[in-house]
């Protein structure tokens, strides 16, 4: 089976085709960073011109690379939700219309599913179960996951996401967009010279809460000389005290589910800091842990595909409705 998966859910617009036995077969992107760069953020309506413009050759490269024809999709997958609405909107009526056109099923992908599933595409994959920590933009979730679908929400981010977070403090700095790769290569210049807060973990439970880390960065900063050395140092603590607080509650959940896989995913799991603090914790703890290749944290197509092939694999296809929500629960997702 050959499913087409197709990614447009905020500043990315992805592609790939994934086979159900040979695997990946190939996938492209196109990053919107230079559009937004001079905004300091995601412009909705651009992003959403932008991936019309882009998607249309965007598959017809991968099937070029691909070396297979229209006819030989069996299925395509799309990303619904969630996301913002309008770059969704391309995704899902591209891939409905290809469907109608090319008389194949489609289905509607979960863009955390896809996250939480992109580790699957490696050599060493988890198996089920496992506890998920994914950390992006919009998301901070720890999830236990014993299977496709079968999804046990453990903790979430009660304000800022983590990626957001990373996205806000690099901007109070001053720091270009996109702001995480920004702090983070600032943050390797710093020093230990400043202990920031580890938010909501002097308490029980497995939330988060960073907007409190936020400002403390923000009055840090306000009443530093806010030279250069002021600014990588308040990036390292910054860093340390986002990696510490994600290791802490992680931890956390591996002992609360007795469990001893962790999958970690999401555009921020590629933090090399946050990387190194969850492999540590995992070795002391026994347990082990699980990443995507780098290129495979951010948003990408072939998490989709993936995600999508299982789905379609499993039965599910939908109807000729164009569907697609900017909000969309993991909890509603269908039990494979």
């Amino acid at each position: 089976m050959y499913v087409l998966g197709i990614e447009t859910s905020c500043d990315e617009t992805a592609v790939a085709i994934y086979h159900a036995k040979k695997g990946l077969i190939a996938h492209t992107l196109h990053s919107q960073i230079l559009t937004h760069n001079e905004y300091g953020g995601v412009v909705p309506e651009l992003a959403s011109r932008d991936h019309v413009r882009k998607l249309i050759p965007l598959i017809n490269q991968v099937l070029l690379e691909s070396r297979i024809n229209a006819s030989a999709i069996n299925g395509i997958a799309y990303t619904a939700g969630p996301g913002l609405m309008g770059a969704l909107l391309v995704g899902a009526t591209t891939a409905r219309s290809l469907a109608w056109a090319w008389q194949k099923p489609a289905i509607a992908v979960h863009h955390m599913e896809g996250h939480l599933l992109a580790p699957m595409l490696e050599e060493q994959s988890p198996e089920f179960p496992f506890v998920a920590l994914l950390i992006s933009g919009g998301h901070t979730l720890l999830i236990e996951v014993s299977g496709v679908g079968q999804y046990c929400l453990l903790g979430e981010s009660l304000d800022d996401a983590a990626g957001e977070a990373f996205d806000k403090t690099a901007k109070l700095l001053g720091l270009d967009y996109p702001g995480g790769p920004a702090l983070s290569n600032l943050a390797s210049q710093g020093k230990p010279r400043f202990k920031f807060p580890r938010p909501m973990t002097d308490r029980p439970g497995l939330d988060f809460s960073f907007s409190g880390l936020k400002t403390f960065t923000l009055n840090t900063y306000n009443t530093s000389n806010q030279a250069q050395q002021d600014k990588a140092d308040i990036a390292f603590a910054f860093q340390q005290a986002m990696a510490e607080t994600l290791a802490i509650k992680c931890k956390r959940a591996l002992h609360q589910t007795s469990l001893s896989r962790l999958v970690v995913a999401g555009g921020v799991s590629a933090n090399q800091e946050i990387r190194r603090q969850l492999e540590q914790m995992c070795e002391k703890s026994g347990a082990q842990i699980f990443f995507p290749r780098p290129e495979f944290c951010t948003d990408n197509g072939a998490m989709i595909a993936y995600a999508g092939c299982l789905r379609l694999q499993a039965g599910q296809t939908q109807g000729l409705e164009i569907f697609a929500r900017p909000r969309w629960p993991m909890n509603e997702l269908l039990n494979l």
